[in-house]
Parts: structure tokens; sequence; C-alpha cells
């Protein structure tokens, strides 16, 4: 298997291991270092078990699932569909990929919906 080939199974069983609550699997795909990010909110999680225990304790009805991924070599995004409860998000998230074919770092992206400014609505279809 190639480089990128390698990472997007990895991105993805990384998605899927969260969606099963599977925290062994998820433990086994993460570099002991591994790095979490969320840019929005400016905190960071370093090490493998606060990475799970984080996702292990974090509230609600939660569920992912990949819209779209793209990988290239040790690097890949992830767009996904999440559910948290009733409300539906779109979430962006970078993996990066060490030699070992383990995560080593994650940038999570958790935009939020806002109204866009006057004035551009001749411009712009809204969907």
């Amino acid at each position: 298997m190639d480089e990128t080939a390698g990472t997007r199974r990895v991105a993805t069983d990384y998605v899927e291991c969260l969606e099963r609550r599977d925290w062994a699997g998820l433990t086994a795909l993460l570099a002991e270092d591994v790095v979490y990010d969320m840019p929005q909110t400016r905190e960071r999680i370093r090490g493998r078990a606060a990475f799970v225990q984080f996702n292990a304790e974090y509230p609600g009805d939660w569920h992912l699932r990949v819209r779209r991924l793209v990988a290239d070599g040790r690097f890949a995004a992830v767009w996904l569909d999440v559910r948290v409860g009733d409300d539906r998000l779109d979430a962006c998230v970078w993996v990066d990929v060490d030699e070992r074919g383990r995560v080593e770092r994650i940038t999570d992206y958790w935009p939020e919906s806002y109204d866009p400014p006057a004035g551009r609505d001749h411009l712009v279809e809204r969907w």
C-alpha cells in the first residue's frame, strides 16, 4: 500500500473508531505524543491517553460520518457530517500521520453558521 492510501485508511479508521466508541481501536491508531488542536476554542490536548479520555467523556449523543476524505502523502482532510442529538453540523478535520502510520496531529475545525453581511445578495445564491 502506498503512503497516500495508508493515510486514507488511517483517517477513515480514525472516524470509524470514534463513531463506534472503539477506544482500544482509537488508541492503537494514535501516536503516544499525539497533539489535538481546536482552533475555534484555542484548546490543545497532548498525549494519547488524554485524547482518548476527552472523547470517551464527551457528552451527548454524537455521531460522525465521512462526507469527503482527501489524502496526500501523510496528510488527510476529512469533511464530516456531525450529528449531536437533533443538531447537524459540518466539521473539517486535518489528520497528520507519522512515518509509522499513526496519527500524530489532529486539527479539528467546527465552523459556526452565521448570516452574511448585507449588500451582496445580488451576487450570491443562498442554500
